[in-house]
């Protein structure tokens, strides 16, 4: 018996895997050879391509494509029509699925509404890729990442606000009250 819910109109193939508490809403497909966490959510009208890995609690919104060679780690959140691509240079004519790029989304990353990842570009630990953001490079743990192409205006805390640093390289989360460190370009929550 299933513990899992799929709205009557989403197609979920044999040999995919889903966790309990997980929801599927309407138009989805879930292809074989993915594996899908507890307590996801995977809105209206995604695709979730073979052989593509979602962790626990993992939240995609409406119109979201996630193309083989995506693994997306815990609580990352897809936003809105989104976008992955799997390979850099694609022709209709031409074959080239033993080309697909790896794409690591790290726990607790944020991408925006209409937001595009070239694939390749790993997303780090919860950073947060604005709406509309292309991004062509990988993005840094921590890293508030917006435009086209994408480029870094900041950083951000663990519950989406973003962190000023003081002349010491400390920053506190404005709603957690977490203390964070800046050294080196690298972001670490220290208490």
């Amino acid at each position: 018996m299933r513990k899992y819910f799929a709205h009557e109109t989403a197609v979920i193939d044999d040999g995919s895997e889903i966790g309990d508490g997980t929801k599927i809403w309407h138009f989805s497909h879930i292809m074989p050879n993915s594996k899908i966490g507890e307590r996801c959510n995977i809105g209206q009208n995604v695709v979730i391509s073979p052989n593509v890995i979602l962790g626990e609690n993992v939240k995609v919104q409406n119109n979201v494509s996630i193309y083989s060679g995506v693994i997306c780690e815990d609580d990352v959140f897809l936003g809105p029509s989104m976008v992955f691509t799997n390979v850099i240079n694609p022709r209709s004519a031409i074959i080239r699925k033993d080309e697909y790029k790896i794409t690591l989304v790290k726990k607790g990353a944020s991408i925006g509404a209409n937001a595009t990842i070239v694939c390749g570009n790993n997303i780090g630990e919860y950073a947060f890729i604005g709406a509309g953001a292309v991004v062509t490079k990988e993005v840094l743990p921590y890293a508030l990442v917006v435009g086209n192409p994408s480029k870094q205006i900041g950083w951000i805390s663990e519950y989406g606000h973003r962190l000023e640093f003081d002349l010491e390289g400390k920053a506190t989360c404005s709603e957690s009250r977490e203390v964070y460190e800046l050294k080196n370009n690298t972001v670490t929550k220290i208490s």
